[in-house]
């Protein structure tokens, strides 16, 4: 029976470097994806309106490239949601999962430095406030290279406990995570296509496949 899925992401390329290979996988096998973007990623930066735009139409080619059935970006400010109210975050997150209505949510890791991550799971988990025939039953946090392997060590570690073998889908989220390419920056830089490849190998040889993704459970209702 097939699952409907929501990943919400901070930015657009999080939904890549975090579960780009479990999305196609999850696709392939017959389930509704979903993308809940809360930034356009970019409007920290001093950026002309054309770079917001081609952030965009990267963001278009990548869902593209997966084959999700819908994505929503949202008009929070980059890199700067913690100065909106944690409320206003959540009810845009409740409206898209009350219309969605998944069983599964990959989002942020809450330890993650980025403070959009942060924010980002925090409105999650606010939104999925457990009710009597709420829709999700499953929350999965990912790994985002540059985000949660930079924060202060020990504060709140990624220790995953949950691998999906992503073998048969690395190219696809290889080349998903290239429709970011202006993102991606040379090795040895941790944000690099190389290190994506081999993050995703080192999970996969961690357990005995050829790559993997890996997340933390955070709450499973069976």
């Amino acid at each position: 029976m097939s699952k409907i899925i929501l990943v919400v992401a901070a930015h657009t390329d999080d939904e890549a470097m975090g579960c780009g290979g479990t999305i196609a996988r999850h696709i392939a096998e017959g389930d509704e994806v979903h993308l809940l973007f809360m930034t356009d990623g970019v409007g920290s930066r001093e950026v002309l309106a054309e770079e917001v735009i081609d952030r965009l139409n990267a963001a278009q080619q990548a869902t593209q490239t997966l084959g999700v059935s819908s994505y929503t970006n949202l008009s929070f400010p980059d890199n700067r949601m913690d100065a909106v109210p944690l409320l206003d975050i959540v009810k845009e997150v409740e409206a898209n999962i009350s219309e969605i209505k998944p069983e599964i949510i990959y989002t942020h890791h809450i330890g993650d430095l980025n403070i959009d991550h942060q924010v980002t799971h925090k409105a999650v988990m606010t939104a999925c406030r457990p009710q009597p025939g709420f829709s999700v039953k499953t929350i999965y946090a990912f790994e985002v290279l540059s985000s949660t392997e930079w924060q202060t060590p020990n504060l709140v570690p990624f220790v995953p406990n949950v691998f999906i073998n992503i073998t048969d889908y690395l190219s696809t989220k290889i080349n998903v995570c290239n429709a970011y390419y202006e993102e991606m920056r040379e090795v040895p830089h941790s944000r690099s296509l190389q290190h994506i490849e081999l993050l995703a190998k080192h999970r996969g040889y961690s357990i005995g496949v050829d790559a993997a993704e890996a997340f933390m459970l955070i709450r499973e209702i069976v």
